[in-house]
């Protein structure tokens, strides 16, 4: 099965500064601030969703198709996708802008100061889908993860066009996003992604209710935190599946994207949604566990070990014979 995902490819510099932000500002000067804090800490960390959900599935060892816009800086972390088992042909590299970044200050009161340069990411509008299908030969799913909000309309409608099945998943980008074009990018998905929050943002927005949202998509995927996630299909029960036990909470960042990144690559092996839900709970527990995005370690030997102890004999063989 070939699944193209699209989505944001980013890197995070995060830098911390051992004082207080507070301390350096002046009452009566705050309409002309200029400050610059000495850092001693900086981390540069690989991230944006589309590359995270790929770089998760690359793990899980189901090839997926990485499709956005990055820059010219991109060569080292494609090295590391294409290391990890993601196809990144069709990455569009900018010619006069850097790759998308977010640079943020925290200090010790966790304040934070913080910009995001969305860069290359502006490009992927300029993306055409079936250059892509046509290098595979052929798509069976594309995700339309979080990125220039253009570029998710684009993709959206040329799936319809192309008959392409789709899943719907734009997280952050919703918070920007009208209600018609959310019921643009709604409307007919295979599968749409969201969490508590956004599922009920999503009916606000497009004023859609919950049975409504049901009629236009093939199944609704609801992420309930520590509860795990409920999957929906109109007329049928819900399937629930809980998390796997935590040996730690090190970062929660990415944990959605770990669980896309499972529940696809169980998608791509044909096995159950509930089998496949439990891919994504299992992995996105190892990122929680994980600070960074894509810093987890997915070892074969370990992942089957806790995934049978979480779901059982049964749903481990199943598993263990498309990682194997």
């Amino acid at each position: 099965m070939r699944i193209a995902v699209t989505g944001s490819i980013a890197t995070d510099h995060l830098m911390t500064f051992p004082g207080r932000f507070t301390d350096q500002l002046v009452a009566d000067r705050l309409h002309t601030v200029s400050l610059s804090f000495l850092v001693d800490k900086l981390d540069v960390r690989r991230g944006g969703v589309g590359a995270n959900i790929a770089f998760g599935m690359g793990q899980l060892g189901t090839r997926p198709i990485l499709v956005g816009a990055a820059g010219a800086d991109f060569d080292e972390y494609r090295a590391w996708l294409e290391r990890h088992g993601v196809d990144t042909d069709s990455v569009r590299i900018s010619e006069t802008l850097h790759t998308a970044r977010f640079v943020c200050t925290t200090d010790a009161d966790h304040n934070q100061i913080g910009s995001f340069y969305t860069g290359a990411m502006s490009e992927a509008r300029l993306i055409e889908l079936k250059t892509v299908a046509d290098r595979v030969g052929g798509l069976d799913l594309v995700l339309i993860g979080a990125d220039d909000p253009e570029a998710m309309l684009r993709h959206t409608e040329e799936c319809r066009t192309r008959n392409i099945p789709f899943a719907a998943d734009f997280s952050q980008q919703i918070a920007r996003m009208n209600g018609e074009e959310i019921r643009i990018l709604v409307d007919g998905a295979a599968y749409l992604f969201s969490n508590e929050y956004e599922k009920g943002l999503i009916e606000t927005k497009t004023g859609w209710s919950d049975d409504e949202v049901l009629s236009r998509v093939g199944h609704r995927i609801t992420t309930l935190g520590a509860r795990g996630v409920r999957i929906e299909r109109k007329g049928e029960d819900p399937v629930e599946v809980g998390c796997p036990e935590e040996e730690r909470k090190a970062d929660p960042t990415g944990v959605g994207d770990a669980f896309r990144a499972g529940f696809l690559s169980g998608l791509a092996w044909g096995v159950s949604l509930e089998r496949a839900a439990q891919v994504g709970c299992m992995l996105a527990t190892l990122v929680i566990e994980t600070v960074g995005t894509q810093e987890y370690r997915l070892r074969r030997s370990h992942f089957m070990e806790r995934f049978t102890k979480a779901y059982g004999d049964e749903a481990a063989a199943e598993v263990r014979a498309h990682l194997s």
